[in-house]
């Protein structure tokens, strides 16, 4: 039904006034975000066992609020999502598009990408051309099938069907990675850098099928404005990574961790940058959150500003106005399109080209880097993630009407199907040994009092920040022998690993050296500093200090904790306690880490293949200051024994 945008009002008067505040926008767009969040946070609690990364909850919440499921039912759908509010709650989404596009650029290290050599370049050509002929194969079998497929341009549909098979999501695949555990070795991190040549060669080819799809009025237009746009865009590059780059790191040098705050103007001459991008992207005809992933790219990643940048507005973008945009898209979706043998087969066909093209392509070139065969294929398993990226390039495309309502829907199942599967496959296939063993369990002993003066003992110490450092480093001196003797300590800082982009970030930051995580101290890069505090107490004793960080949700740290204690041979694991005591002048205030960092100590006891201690820090000390090597004190200590019966 037709109606006219200017009678829209913004808010009601109220209910004892008569009014209904359904029929007004703000107060429907509150019930409309609030219905949203509460059904995909829904659904992300029951998939949470399956192991599936949020963006598959989104998307079916989406389609069940959609004409798919929900919205079969006329009353609800007028009611709920009437025709008048979807430009509104379109444009608040596409706002949380823009920025979400802006943090996708501030994840990717371009710098990391040129370091990670011909393997990973290949391994993603190969990831991305193979699709991207299927795509054009099914396109010829969709046109000739699908009612109204036809009417679009050739140029237009073939290449929005070629960048929708070959598009691998960088976002979902980190963390899907991460969930399993195989971020930082050999597979992760190859996925990894394969991902983000696929992820910048996607958003070019994307640009260029929003260039030949134009206005979406399916009418011819002469190809010179297709140059023109595309002229345009590589000016628009050019310009930011000249100009732009150096600006942007100037004002991170502004920003660098000896200020103690960072100035709210740079922070909100940033955040308009991202809308100034993507307003100049939409002017010159490629889609506006082109812009803002291109200004994300040109933000420095080694110093704190990019961490700052995060912290300020990735909850209120991933949290709240991202599951808008899922929602908008399932309402797009009515999965009813998809009707008869024919467009089941046709589904089929999609997912079965999809995979294949994806997964053969990255399997025979890993091949050809002599790669392990169930490692060659989990990575073609890992590069056919879609998710969210996907969803933005269908959207797009149906948007400029390139795609009519049953090849949406076809697509969107694609995606949501190579998506879910790829946990389960991934397990399935490969899956690095985690396995504790029982029988070479370690205990302590007394150097002290043995012959053997190269004995060493080694020791994993967990911290969860600096303010454990003095605890850890006075337990330390306490124990360390005064004879020949060695003690080699491993600092394991703990990390919890979320949904948040600063995770990912973290986690490229921590260099391979070990396991999980092992820090290399490199002059002129950002250094933690907990691992500095252990490098410089390693210097004044006679202690050799590894420092470590292990980025894992706390449901599985425990097997981090463990995997490192058995791979390392330590002898002896030191927990922080969850609750640590300081003492503050006169006055002794308790800090508690969290309930989960209970559960996290509670798992190492029951799986540790060595002895464990837990140590409590109830603030007395002396003053919270770190004793040095040559530091005498007394200590009274009390220890606890059982036997078990």
């Amino acid at each position: 039904m037709p109606f006219n945008i200017t009678s829209i009002k913004t808010s009601s008067n109220g209910a004892w006034q008569g009014d209904n505040p359904l029929d007004f926008a703000f107060p429907l767009l509150i019930v409309q975000t609030t219905l949203i969040l509460v059904l995909s946070r829904f659904l992300a609690f029951l998939l949470k066992p399956l192991r599936q990364p949020k963006v598959i909850a989104e998307i079916v919440g989406g389609i069940l609020l959609g004409p798919s499921a929900f919205g079969r039912n006329e009353d609800y759908l007028h009611r709920i999502f009437p025709s008048w509010s979807m430009p509104v709650l379109e444009t608040v989404a596409s706002i949380g598009l823009i920025f979400f596009l802006f943090l996708v650029g501030l994840e990717l290290d371009l710098s990391s990408i040129r370091r990670s050599g011909r393997r990973a370049f290949g391994i993603a050509f190969a990831g991305i051309s193979l699709p991207f002929v299927c795509g054009i194969g099914v396109a010829f079998v969709l046109r000739k099938t699908v009612d109204g497929a036809d009417k679009v341009g050739y140029g237009q549909f073939l290449v929005f069907m070629g960048v929708a098979l070959s598009i691998t999501a960088f976002p979902v695949l980190a963390r899907i990675l991460a969930e399993l555990k195989l971020l930082t070795t050999q597979l992760g991190e190859t996925a990894m850098a394969a991902a983000a040549f696929n992820d910048v060669a996607a958003w070019i080819l994307l640009a260029l099928a929003v260039a030949l799809a134009g206005n979406g009025s399916g009418h011819h237009k002469s190809p010179l404005i297709s140059v023109w746009v595309l002229l345009s865009g590589v000016a628009f590059v050019a310009f930011m990574f000249l100009v732009i780059r150096p600006a942007m790191k100037w004002v991170a040098c502004r920003c660098s961790p000896d200020r103690d705050a960072v100035d709210e103007a740079y922070i909100c001459l940033t955040l308009a940058g991202v809308m100034v991008s993507g307003f100049i992207t939409d002017l010159i005809g490629v889609h506006a959150i082109f812009g803002a992933f291109i200004f994300g790219l040109t933000i420095p990643k080694e110093g704190e500003f990019a961490e700052r940048l995060i912290e300020r507005i990735e909850d209120f973008v991933s949290g709240l106005l991202l599951p808008l945009y899922f929602a908008s898209s399932g309402l797009k979706t009515n999965v009813a399109k998809i009707s008869g043998g024919e467009a089941w087969g046709l589904l089929g066909l999609v997912i079965s080209t999809a995979c294949a093209g994806k997964i053969i392509g990255t399997f025979a070139v890993a091949m050809m880097y002599s790669m392990p065969v169930r490692e060659s294929l989990a990575l073609g398993v890992l590069m056919n993630t879609k998710g969210l990226v996907e969803l933005i390039v269908l959207n797009i495309g149906k948007e400029k009407k390139v795609l009519n309502d049953e090849t949406f829907a076809i697509l969107v199942l694609m995606a949501l199907f190579t998506t879910f599967v790829t946990t389960p496959t991934v397990m399935a296939i490969y899956k690095p040994a985690r396995g504790f063993s029982a029988l070479a369990r370690r205990k302590l002993r007394d150097l002290a009092n043995t012959d053997e003066s190269k004995d060493e003992l080694r020791v994993l110490a967990c911290l969860h920040g600096l303010s454990n450092v003095p605890s850890i480093i006075s337990l330390i001196e306490s124990t360390r022998s005064t004879k020949k003797s060695q003690l080699k300590l491993f600092v394991m800082h703990l990390v919890e690993l979320t949904e948040r982009s600063s995770s990912i970030i973290m986690v490229q930051r921590a260099r391979r050296n070990g396991l999980p995580f092992i820090k290399r101290l490199r002059r002129g890069e950002w250094q933690d500093r907990v691992a500095g505090a252990f490098q410089a107490y390693s210097q004044l004793g006679r202690v050799k200090v590894r420092p470590t960080t292990a980025i894992s949700a706390l449901s599985s740290m425990h097997e981090d904790i463990c995997h490192v204690a058995e791979t390392k041979q330590v002898t002896m694991i030191v927990l922080p306690f969850h609750k640590q005591w300081r003492l503050e002048g006169e006055q002794r205030t308790v800090e508690n880490v969290g309930h989960g960092w209970r559960l996290v100590n509670q798992r190492v006891l029951k799986n540790a293949p060595c002895s464990v201690a837990v140590l409590v820090d109830r603030g007395f000390g002396n003053g919270g200051q770190t004793p040095g090597p040559t530091t005498t004190e007394s200590h009274r200590v009390c220890i606890l024994s059982w036997r078990a019966r």
